[in-house]
């Protein structure tokens, strides 16, 4: 295929996805699925929305315009700026990677890296309260499937740890010792992390271990796993957030201050924000959710209580009035001598 402007869009996106991404710059696998995802939605817009195959879909025709007009199309389909910009980014960084492939294309790359992202305005983020979480807590049945929704809830809420690394999770991933229980889980950028967990957490987690692992002998090391025509794999994101929706609209009917929407971030958010508000440090707090910058920490989850900010406020004390003391001590002729005058 000839270097030129007319080389066809999709054509790198292999390449792009599945070696470069993968093999040459390490990213992690759900940040190839998010690319793959924006790329994907882009093609779907330019055949649909444009009428353009992706046979005959060139780099030239991939203008600010219709960026532009992409963008629109992800608003009208419900898409919140956030994740208008990540597709944006997504779409620059491949555009990028073309250009050091074809050194053509670098003025396209060079034009689109231009559009700005959206203004994303920072709201404030709910946090379950105490009776809240005890609320959806007890939700489930005391049944098979009861016990690891259970279990897979105060896990996330007790380690604040995000939902893909609970769902990726293996058995020997878990320390149960009761005087130093851990789960060892891989973060973001394929960093590894040891995450403290509570001795209560313990007890649920060795209930589920028996019932799901002693008895059934899954041929799978997944610590949470559905069973899909009789195998044993990986539970998706979805089933997990669904089930948890469905658990906290039930709990709202006797705790109305439950949120409409409740999902596996929330829990991560009240545990980080409760660790903040009982006086950890921000740094530790940050290490435990895997934030590579303390300011995500510091931005997203150091939530001040109540307490703590009227206690800030008590603390500051009116300055008292002193009786202030000349700077100069002299006669006024003393005075004007030190000045250089008569």
């Amino acid at each position: 295929m000839k270097n030129s402007n007319s080389n066809l869009f999709f054509s790198m996106t292999y390449e792009f996805l599945d070696i470069y991404m993968v093999k040459q710059v390490g990213r992690s696998p759900d940040t190839i699925e998010s690319y793959r995802d924006a790329l994907t939605i882009f093609r779907r817009y330019v055949l649909n929305e444009l009428n353009i195959s992706i046979t005959k879909f060139t780099f030239a025709q991939c203008t600010r315009n219709c960026i532009f007009g992409f963008l629109e199309y992800l608003a009208a389909q419900g898409n919140k700026p956030g994740t208008r910009n990540q597709r944006l980014a997504a779409l620059k960084s491949y555009l990028w990677f073309a250009a050091d492939k074809d050194v053509t294309l670098q003025s396209i790359a060079l034009e689109l890296s231009r559009i700005p992202q959206l203004k994303n305005p920072v709201t404030e983020k709910f946090v379950l309260s105490e009776e809240a979480l005890n609320a959806i807590f007890i939700q489930p049945a005391s049944s098979r499937m009861g016990l690891r929704d259970r279990t897979i809830m105060i896990l996330l809420y007790d380690s604040a740890v995000r939902l893909a690394e609970i769902l990726n999770l293996r058995v020997n991933d878990i320390c149960l010792n009761q005087d130093n229980p851990y789960i060892r889980v891989m973060g973001k950028g394929s960093k590894e992390r040891v995450v403290a967990i509570n001795i209560k957490t313990v007890k649920h987690v060795n209930q589920y271990l028996d019932v799901y692992r002693s008895r059934d002998n899954p041929d799978s090391n997944l610590l949470f796993y559905t069973v899909i025509k009789g195998r044993a794999g990986k539970m998706s994101e979805g089933n997990v957030e669904r089930f948890i929706q469905q658990y906290a609209d039930k709990a709202r009917e006797s705790c109305p201050d439950i949120p409409l929407r409740v999902y596996p971030h929330m829990l991560r958010r009240t545990r980080a924000t409760n660790l903040y508000q009982n006086g950890i440090e921000l740094a530790l707090i940050s290490r435990i959710l895997g934030h590579a910058f303390l300011d995500t920490t510091r931005v997203y989850y150091a939530k001040p209580s109540l307490a703590m900010m009227r206690e800030a406020m008590d603390s500051v004390e009116a300055p008292q009035t002193r009786e202030e003391k000349p700077l100069w001590v002299g006669s006024e002729e003393e005075m004007a001598k030190l000045c250089g005058l008569r």
